[in-house]
């Protein structure tokens, strides 16, 4: 296999966790199995709660905990991404099928798992077709708008159950907030104390034992004060809920229902579901990776998520994506490989057979108080802060972004991901171009910027940094234009051409018309070190015919010599600035000695 890279590359391909397995040793098992402790605990009550909303039976929202989970993970390309039910889409699911069958009935049951293997088959498709450069769109700046704004969303999630106040599933998150102010007489103070219990509790512990699973702890901790308090209070005082006992047995197989009819009816909800998932996954990917500095293969974490809900189906398991809370607490609790993920889901197995009466002890109270811990920790305010400082559009982006997905949680990242485009093509449209004059004692080779400079009356020096595609041609083209109005008698015009990276065929039309077009004023248009893809394009397109074979010059030529002979003579007769080496020389550049009393 050392012998054979291209052999080695495929096996990874196939099987990606090669990659990382290396990395396990003693220490990252017993980090991993820590962290996995907390996620398993983590997921009891979400995978209830979630399953609720996609109007499912309970069990099945710990159901696409499991296997669903473990395949993401040893397929997939992120270190901590946590896959299974999801808000986002568990409320898309419940929207898509409500009106197709009755929720919570077995038919919808069936409709669901087809939906989810749809959606498997889809994400797969993409990522073996390599379509994962889709989220290069995404930007840095959007993520981290998204992962705030889905950090509020979190957070004002837990409000009901933080303060014991009675809050609608399914209110948004601005409601939320009126909620609790208009309710504040309504907050009950057993219910808070157990939150802030926990809530104290894992900030000391984090803050003095940084080696304990603060998590844990703060768990351990609610839950015991909860348990003190329903015994000397009564729960009927306290009102003190708890997760309750949940069914103690494996996810039962099932068959998704492939009939005509079934995929008809769940074909096209299956593709916005797995676009959102993909958008989902790849977004919580990326804005872990950005603190853990591991770099994601798009493409797997396609294949991964694919394969995750394809093999989950047939599990018991609906459509899941990662999970911004499991993926949060795995990452602060100290996850060091995909193997956390894969023990979490071993463990909440363990959890449901064995334990699952003692779920009935677990406050919501405190899983709320631990929550927003991890929904605190989601928010980088380094990088917001810096965001902030250095650009006004990037923080547009950021609160556009942020915003939105408290209004909307799949669309607020679309918002971003059109907006973040549409000023990057604003940006590219307008590439930067520049006066510039050779840079005296270095060289004619050398340009710097023409400003505080003295210019050659007849020739306009340029660098254009940018590319010439379809989006920029008006603007350099009107930049051109702008010569002749500032100086007519700058008919000839050379561009330094080292910032162009590509030209496509809007852009070579642009420069050959250019070309013609000075070459009829009696100037001409000339590059100087062009890009040799830019070159070749130029020529294959038979463009050069109208800019000409000796418009090109290469780097170090002696562009001044090249172009002296094109000037007029009677205008350097008169000139004051000279300011190119052939300005000094024995002859006017129509071969003619300069005249008595203004030769050089």
């Amino acid at each position: 296999m050392e012998n054979c890279p291209s052999c080695k590359l495929w096996l990874y391909r196939v099987f990606p966790f090669l990659r990382w397995w290396p990395m396990v040793t003693k220490d990252t098992l017993r980090a991993d199995a820590t962290a996995a402790i907390t996620g398993a605990m983590i997921v009891l009550p979400q995978g209830v709660a979630f399953a609720t909303i996609a109007g499912l039976p309970p069990e099945y929202g710990l159901y696409a905990a499991m296997v669903p989970a473990i395949i993401a993970a040893l397929f997939g390309s992120s270190w901590h991404l946590v896959s299974g039910p999801t808000t986002a889409i568990s409320i898309a699911v419940f929207a898509s099928m409500s009106h197709v069958a009755e929720p919570g009935t077995p038919q919808f049951i069936s409709m669901v798992l087809t939906l989810t293997f749809l959606v498997g088959l889809f994400q797969l498709i993409l990522g073996l077709a390599r379509m994962g450069v889709l989220v290069n769109f995404i930007s840095h700046t959007v993520v981290i708008g998204f992962t705030a704004g889905a950090a509020l969303l979190i957070g004002g999630s837990q409000i009901k159950h933080f303060f014991g106040i009675n809050i609608p599933r399914g209110t948004t998150f601005f409601e939320t907030i009126h909620q609790l102010f208009a309710q504040a007489g309504d907050i009950n103070p057993w219910v808070l104390g157990i939150s802030l219990t926990t809530l104290v509790a894992g900030l000391l512990f984090k803050r003095f034992l940084p080696k304990f699973p603060y998590m844990i702890g703060a768990m351990i901790v609610g839950s015991l004060a909860a348990y003190a308090l329903n015994t000397q209070q009564g729960v009927d005082v306290t009102h003190i809920k708890t997760v309750g006992a949940l069914p103690a047995h494996l996810p039962p197989l099932s068959l998704p229902d492939l009939s005509f009819k079934t995929l008809h009816d769940v074909f096209f909800p299956a593709m916005v579901v797995a676009i959102l998932g993909l958008t989902e996954a790849v977004s919580i990917s990326r804005s872990l990776a950005i603190k853990s500095e591991q770099r994601i293969d798009a493409n797997q974490e396609f294949i991964g998520q694919g394969l995750s809900n394809l093999i989950g189906s047939f599990f018991s398991g609906f459509a899941s994506s990662g999970s911004f809370n499991r993926s949060g607490v795995n990452f602060e609790s100290g996850a060091k490989t995909p193997l956390a993920t894969v023990f979490a889901s071993v463990f909440l197995v363990l959890i449901v057979l064995l334990v699952a009466p003692l779920a009935a002890y677990l406050p919501t109270a405190a899983m709320a108080g631990i929550l927003l811990l991890v929904a605190w920790g989601l928010i980088d305010f380094h990088h917001i802060t810096s965001i902030w400082r250095t650009s006004r559009a990037e923080t547009v982006i950021l609160w556009v972004t942020l915003i939105g997905t408290l209004v909307n949680l799949e669309k607020g990242i679309f918002v971003g991901i059109i907006l973040s485009l549409i000023m990057y093509l604003n940006r590219t449209s307008k590439p930067a171009v520049t006066p510039v004059v050779p840079a005296g004692e270095k060289g004619n080779t050398i340009f710097e910027d023409a400003k505080g400079h003295p210019e050659c009356p007849q020739i306009r020096m340029v660098r254009v940094n940018g590319s010439i595609f379809f989006g920029a041609v008006d603007h350099i083209q009107g930049a051109l234009l702008q010569i002749d109005e500032t100086n007519p008698l700058q008919k000839t015009v050379l561009i330094a051409g080292s910032g162009i990276n590509f030209v496509d065929v809007a852009g070579a039309e642009m420069l050959a018309q250019e070309a013609k077009r000075r070459k009829k004023m009696g100037g001409g248009l000339y590059f100087y070190r062009c890009k040799d893809s830019v070159y070749q394009f130029l020529h294959k397109g038979d463009y050069l015919k109208d800019i000409g074979e000796g418009g090109f010059f290469p780097a170090m030529s002696n562009i001044t010599h090249g172009l002296y002979h094109t000037l007029d003579a009677e205008v350097c007769k008169t000139c004051k600035t000279r300011i190119f080496p052939e300005c000094h020389g024995k002859n006017l550049p129509d071969g003619e000695p300069w005249p008595a009393g203004i030769a050089p």
